[in-house]
């Protein structure tokens, strides 16, 4: 280097120090990447020499060189003291990175292209600092921030903005975790002020909306509808007790005024200048060396190439070249569109929106008042003045003679409120018994009472087994209600005392959890009962199902009846049907059977059979670059190793390693239950085309990365007169052994036999 070119080289970095001093005084000594991870070329890129070289528009590049590009790792500095340290990929800043602002901002890194892209962290001139994943210089995915002012953010991002499912911390203590929407608290979440108090319910741009429940540290809570509008707030307040108040004590407005003054989400810095827009065009001109000419293409420009999406929204590119304008928009958003490019463009597989299951019930809809009816009695049992409830429970609680009716006439009463349904009297069944089986499994009152009586209303399923019972989903998907025939109830009641001595002695058993029994009697002429059980919905999770089965063990009548065309995430398919096996890590594998084990000898006791494991499956996140090509099995369904919405998040694919990590990392162990969201590997099978029958096919290698969820249901048929009967009539015509009507403890021995063939350990 020429003593000219030494002395501009000392100038430009004195000049980048100086205006970076403040700042970098405060921070640790940053690694500079000695080491390499360029990605593997298309071609060779040419002898790579080391070469120092100062431009026409006096910027100057020293480091790795090939073919006219900076290739390999090198420092490049700008004239306006913006300075990049790291690896190259011909001409672009492509691997791990510095970047440098004169104000003292600094970004390190991953980056793609030019861009900010990857795993990285950006520390602004204010001290915000931001550690996590970038699509296109937009935070995107999971990444947390730290704010000057002491405040901090955890979760998920989306284009640049908090987007999900997110924690953010006051620097009072006082903290939300729950939904968010374009940087504002929006949807379903928690605040939990530093004094105990606390609300969880619905929200609109950062303030509470909709459903919600207002708790104090004493215990006592506010439900009902929220809104800035005064005339637009409804509710009742109940005192510790559980009883409601004849004055309202609490001003649903103090909540706004007081409460959240000190609550706002701070906004993000924006970063002045990004390194994409620092790129260059390289000419191949040597005696020119590099004119800086910023390329800026828009999307809807005809020239832009077609992009790949992956299902997480991240964009790869067929073409090294393009580069979108990011100078007009937020956090460098500009026009720039992550999902949809204009144009005609390919995608590898179309993903298709989650479709919500069921049908609103709405005013005009059949059951529409049984509905009022049922939350009306819900609010009325829940609310209800009541002792603390203790989990040793005396055995006249558990007495079949146990139940409280009380009457709901439309005008109200002295312990009801007037209601616009038709008169009906309402039943609890064993209300202290549901009330510990709630507390049991950790169910929080109000929460409950929100879930089922809030004014979002219930979605109606058709039945997807034989029974002929109606489901009902509440709108928050937690939980199920099922309408029951009388035998049915008479089942739950007489075994309840053992299922209550067996979900409180194995917390992690796999057997339907119930929370209320109930029923409604419509006065009248019609004298109409309607009774039905509460129960926990398996599949409610963030995890979207991409595929579900109903699995017994026997084979008559197991195959699905649906077209082909007709077979979607939300179709439950049967023994017949299923063609994986799966595999889970030897810890989770031996609590599985051991509580299969449990499960199985307490059903075998109550003289219980006819039950289902029913199974679903969340597949990882696939390959980009793998088509999604349907395989039909011997059943005829075709079942691709993904479909539908794959959530929106950035899905990791689970290595044994990985697998091993959880299991030794506590704080992530705990996250997992049994049959709840549990990682796992699915090994595609194949039925031999000369067996029909195979219940389970034989291993093909091919592996897919699951989230599992699976638990025990139809625990309430006994083994009654007409499954004695049922068992004898078809055992004249098909294979004793085929059908599912037979002997509790025959049923019980060919379930297990059956599940422990296609649930393994992974070796």
């Amino acid at each position: 280097m020429s003593k000219e070119q030494f002395g501009i080289v000392k100038g430009w970095e004195s000049k980048v120090r100086k205006s970076q001093q403040g700042v970098v005084a405060k921070k640790r000594a940053n690694n500079l990447f000695t080491t390499m991870s360029v990605a593997p070329a298309d071609d060779d890129p040419g002898e790579v020499v080391h070469a120092e070289k100062v431009l026409s528009n006096g910027d100057f590049y020293t480091g790795q060189w090939a073919n006219n590009f900076p290739h390999g790792h090198g420092k490049y500095l700008w004239t306006d003291g913006c300075m990049y340290v790291g690896e190259w990929l011909r001409g672009k800043t492509t691997g791990k990175g510095k970047f440098s602002w004169p104000s003292g901002a600094t970004y390190e890194g991953e980056f793609k292209n030019g861009f900010m892209d990857g795993k990285g962290t950006y520390t602004g001139s204010l001290g915000d600092t931001y550690r996590g994943y970038w699509v296109r210089n937009f935070k995107h995915g999971q990444g947390t921030k730290s704010y000057s002012n002491g405040d901090y953010y955890e979760g998920e991002w989306r284009r640049g903005l908090q987007d999900g499912y997110g924690r953010y911390q006051w620097k009072n203590g006082t903290h939300y975790v729950g939904q968010w929407r374009n940087g504002l608290i929006h949807g379903n979440g928690t605040m939990v002020w530093t004094n105990g108090d606390r609300y969880d319910g619905s929200w609109d741009e950062n303030l509470p909306k909709g459903n919600g429940t207002f708790k104090w540290a004493d215990g006592s809570f506010y439900v009902g509808v929220w809104s800035k509008e005064p005339e637009e707030q409804s509710g009742t307040y109940y005192y510790q007790s559980g009883s409601s108040g004849g004055e309202l004590d609490f001003d649903p407005r103090d909540v706004f005024l007081d409460y959240l003054s000190d609550c706002k989400v701070c906004s993000c810095e924006k970063i002045p200048l990004f390194p994409s827009q620092k790129m260059i065009h390289w000419s191949t001109n040597e005696d020119e060396f590099l004119q800086k000419q910023p390329i800026y293409r828009r999307a809807n420009e005809s020239s832009v190439r077609p992009r790949r999406t992956s299902v997480d929204g991240r964009v790869g590119n067929y073409c090294r070249e393009s580069i979108v304008d990011c100078s007009d928009g937020v956090e460098g958003y500009g026009n720039l569109e992550l999902q949809n490019f204009r144009g005609n463009r390919h995608k590898p597989f179309t993903t298709q929106p989650a479709k919500r299951q069921g049908l609103t019930i709405s005013k005009g809809h059949k059951n529409y008042e049984l509905m009022l009816n049922l939350q009306l009695g819900i609010r009325h049992s829940v609310g209800r003045p009541a002792p603390t409830t203790s989990l040793d429970l005396k055995s006249s609680a558990f007495d079949p003679k146990e139940k409280v009716w009380t009457k709901f006439p439309p005008e109200g009463s002295k312990y009801t409120p007037p209601h616009q349904s038709c008169d009906f009297r309402w039943k609890d069944y064993c209300p202290v018994v549901f009330r510990a089986l709630r507390k049991l499994f950790k169910v929080d009152p109000a929460d409950y009472m929100i879930s089922i009586c809030g004014n979002d209303a219930l979605r109606e399923l058709s039945s997807p087994g034989k029974s002929g019972s109606f489901f009902y989903l509440t709108n928050d998907d937690r939980y199920m209600i099922k309408t029951m025939k009388k035998a049915e109830v008479k089942v739950l009641l007489r075994m309840l005392p053992a299922y209550y001595k067996h979900v409180r002695a194995f917390e992690n058993t796999l057997v339907t959890k119930f929370y209320g029994l109930h029923c409604v009697k419509l006065t009248g002429a019609t004298q109409k009962k309607v009774r039905f059980v509460i129960m926990g919905n398996l599949f409610c999770s963030e995890y979207h199902i991409h595929r579900r089965f109903d699995l017994k063990g026997s084979s008559h009548g197991r195959l699905t009846d649906k077209p082909e065309a007709e077979i979607d995430a939300t179709t439950t398919l049967k023994d017949l049907d299923l063609n994986y096996i799966f595999r889970l890590h030897n810890v989770w594998f031996q609590d599985f059977c051991r509580q299969v084990d449990r499960d199985c000898d307490f059903l075998e006791q109550e003289r219980i059979m006819d039950y289902s494991l029913l199974v679903g499956l969340h597949f990882q996140e696939t390959s980009y670059r793998e088509p999604l090509t349907p395989e039909v099995h011997a059943s005829g369904v075709a079942t691709p190793p993904a479909y539908g919405d794959f959530d929106n998040q950035a899905h990791f694919r689970l290595s044994r390693a990985d697998m091993d990590q959880i299991i030794s990392d506590p704080a992530r162990l705990a996250s997992i239950s049994l049959g709840i969201s549990m990682p796992a590997r699915a090994e595609r099978t194949s039925r031999r085309s000369d067996y029909e029958t195979q219940l389970v096919g034989e291993p093909t290698g091919e592996l897919y990365d699951i989230i599992l969820f699976f638990g025990i249901i139809d625990i309430l048929q006994d083994y009654d007169i007409s499954k004695k009967l049922e068992h004898a009539y078809k055992s004249f015509q098909y294979d004793p052994t085929s059908i599912s009507a037979v002997d509790p403890k025959q049923y019980s021995k060919r379930f297990r036999d059956f599940i422990f063939r296609i649930f393994v350990e992974d070796t």
